[in-house]
């Protein structure tokens, strides 16, 4: 076997890989995706973080023989170029990996809204003693769109803190962190009953665009959006308008159509919106839950047993 992992990783990873898979052959890829050593014949790709679609298209096709490719995001729509979303290579992702940071920055969203912490902090520096009327989350109602991995995640830790909870997904099964769950046709229906709307879908040609000014006009006027998926999903002009007339509370954001967000964008300085930088997945953990999952799927991919994480890529997640 010969496999291609990202060179950061090859002494932590080496001792296990070759436990799973003696005499195989370990081929380092390096931060810009540069490989020194031949692909001819590697079978198994472990892709880093931080390449750049054409820069991993190039990579993949060059590897003629590629059975297997494992990715370290959850979302895997900057994957699916013809050349590897029409071939018969498997390509699993790491759903699972990212779900408590991820969740935990939304309760954090939440909580500064209602406690009005960015106001309290603005106040601070201007040394002024000033009391706010605050809200409870208690009895508050989230809509989450896409009840996967981190938003069932979300869901449960918004139930913990006594949130109703409104799921909305694909297939109706029943949710045990969700009090409703609703299909896609109901998309207009949650966003009418929500106090604070959660996109938690991954990006594909069903979602993308699919928050515009149709749907920013059915939320509560003073409901919060909050993004921790894709940009892409949201229509970004549509919300600038939807926050400057009032017609939503406000909006939490950690992804952007464009990324790094423009210095330009007046997204930047509106009082109702709080910005992170495409980073609420962060956790010191995370290295440690993508080894583990990379190891398990290298011992199925062995012993011929089906693998985790399995990517539909013609639906795109």
């Amino acid at each position: 076997m010969k496999l291609l992992l990202p060179d950061h990783l090859i002494e932590h990873l080496r001792e296990f890989v070759c436990q799973i898979a003696p005499n195989c052959e370990i081929v380092p890829i390096g931060p810009d995706g540069e490989i020194t050593e031949s692909p001819e014949g590697a079978d198994v790709i472990f892709l880093r973080w931080g390449l750049n679609p054409e820069t991993t298209r190039r990579l993949l096709t060059r590897i003629p023989n590629l059975r297997w490719v494992h990715t370290i995001s959850a979302g895997v729509d900057h994957l699916l170029f013809p050349e590897l979303r029409d071939s018969e290579v498997i390509l699993t992702n790491a759903s699972g990996v990212f779900n408590v940071p991820i969740a935990e920055t939304v309760m954090a969203y939440i909580l500064a809204v209602v406690k009005r912490l960015p106001e309290f902090w603005a106040r601070q520096r201007e040394h002024r003693w000033e009391k706010l009327p605050l809200r409870e989350l208690h009895g508050l109602t989230v809509g989450i769109i896409g009840l996967g991995d981190i938003g069932t995640e979300v869901a449960r830790l918004c139930r913990a803190f006594g949130m109703r909870v409104l799921g909305l997904r694909r297939r109706l099964a029943p949710s045990d962190v969700a009090d409703e769950v609703l299909p896609p046709d109901r998309l207009h229906d949650l966003l009418a009953r929500s106090d604070f709307v959660v996109i938690a879908v991954p990006l594909t040609a069903q979602t993308r665009g699919m928050i515009g000014r149709a749907e920013l006009a059915a939320m509560k006027p003073d409901a919060w959006l909050i993004n921790i998926s894709r940009g892409a999903i949201v229509d970004e002009e549509a919300l600038i308008e939807a926050l400057r007339a009032g017609h939503i509370g406000g909006a939490c954001l950690d992804v952007f159509a464009e990324e790094p967000l423009p210095a330009e964008s007046p997204l930047w300085d509106m009082p109702n919106v709080i910005i992170t930088p495409h980073n609420s997945w962060s956790s010191p953990h995370i290295e440690e839950r993508e080894i583990d999952l990379f190891l398990e799927n290298l011992r199925r991919y062995v012993a011929g047993e089906p693998l985790l994480n399995v990517v539909d890529k013609q639906a795109g997640y």
